[in-house]
């Protein structure tokens, strides 16, 4: 198959390409989204086959506002209108009540739940309006691999698979969004991202709890990013706490180091082994899959070192995604 990158003024080639029940990947605020018709099982199904995705491991709803929303879910409650109201479009996806039959298997895993976003991407809402229809939108990227953040990454991981990428340049938060689920009487965030539980909490009135709970092998995760492997390169990652440790590693050339600006220049390593996550948390999580991405093309590289945070919730979602990536591997010295 061939796959085609459309700028923005060919968006009605990539709508033609999903109505036909193709797959194309599409631009968010977040990281770049594979999308088929959520309501069109076959596309959907082949989503989970570009991806390698296990088949029980549910989708997000990409829809374009609470109106799409609504003829899918069984209401949309109280709490729900809040966030919506403060937050779409944006990074936070919503857990709710769907209504029997609404969406197929493949998009719930089975549930009776499903999650639903609105992301602050225009030509992501001119497609969707075009099309009339919600699009699935997990990480467009092999998986268990870093998600994408360019349309290259989506190039290099699903070149062949999917018909086509929409091109918009690359996305400004960098990590995936906020899930919170509304279908329990306590709502909890399932997975972190840019919008914090202490932001939910205030414009909720009450208190939003983290999920610290596992999934079992048996168990379907209610939202992505629960139960299996994620954003690994090839090479094994190691998060390292303290910025000074960097001093204590058996640095060479088959090892690559990720880290703050102010870091990097205290490291003795070739500038081909070291990638600049920036100048501060805001840019580590906007740079983090990148750079997981660069030191996966370089075959030289044996090892990756990534400097971890310790900034409250602020830092929840980058090291959420870095802990999956480094398989909970913490340097020890």
């Amino acid at each position: 198959m061939e796959t085609k990158i459309f700028p923005k003024d060919q968006l009605d080639d990539a709508v033609k390409l999903l109505a036909k029940g193709e797959l194309v990947a599409f631009p968010t605020e977040t990281v770049y989204g594979l999308g088929a018709i959520a309501t069109n099982e076959k596309a959907v199904k082949s989503v989970y086959a570009a991806k390698g995705r296990p088949s029980d491991n549910p989708l997000i709803v990409t829809v374009s506002g609470e109106e799409m929303m609504s003829r899918y879910v069984e209401k949309v409650p109280e709490r729900a209108k809040k966030l919506i109201n403060q937050f779409w479009p944006g990074p936070l996806t919503l857990l709710l009540f769907v209504k029997k039959g609404a969406l197929p298997k493949a998009v719930t895993g089975g549930l009776p739940t499903a999650a639903f976003r609105c992301p602050d991407d225009k030509l992501t809402h001119d497609l969707i309006a075009k099309l009339g229809y919600p699009i699935v939108g997990p990480s467009a990227n092999t998986s268990t691999k870093p998600s994408p953040t360019t349309a290259q990454h989506v190039y290099h991981d699903l070149k062949g698979k999917i018909a086509g990428i929409i091109d918009d340049g690359p996305t400004k938060v960098g990590l995936e969004s906020t899930i919170i689920d509304l279908s329990v009487k306590n709502p909890v965030v399932l997975r972190p991202g840019k919008i914090t539980p202490d932001e939910l909490s205030k414009v909720l009135g009450e208190k939003v709890r983290i999920n610290s709970g596992k999934v079992s092998d048996k168990e379907v995760p209610k939202a992505p990013g629960m139960k299996y492997r994620h954003y690994a390169p090839s090479a094994p990652v190691t998060v390292v706490d303290h910025a000074d440790d960097f001093a204590k590693i058996d640095l060479n050339n088959e090892t690559g180091v990720a880290a703050l600006k102010g870091e990097l220049g205290k490291i003795d390593l070739p500038d081909e082994n070291k990638f600049n996550l920036g100048n501060n948390l805001t840019d580590a999580d906007h740079n983090l899959f990148s750079s997981l991405r660069y030191f996966d093309d370089k075959a030289n590289i044996k090892h990756i070192y990534v400097q971890g945070f310790s900034d409250g919730e602020s830092s929840l979602a980058y090291m959420n995604r870095l802990n999956k990536a480094a398989a909970g591997h913490h340097l020890n010295v």
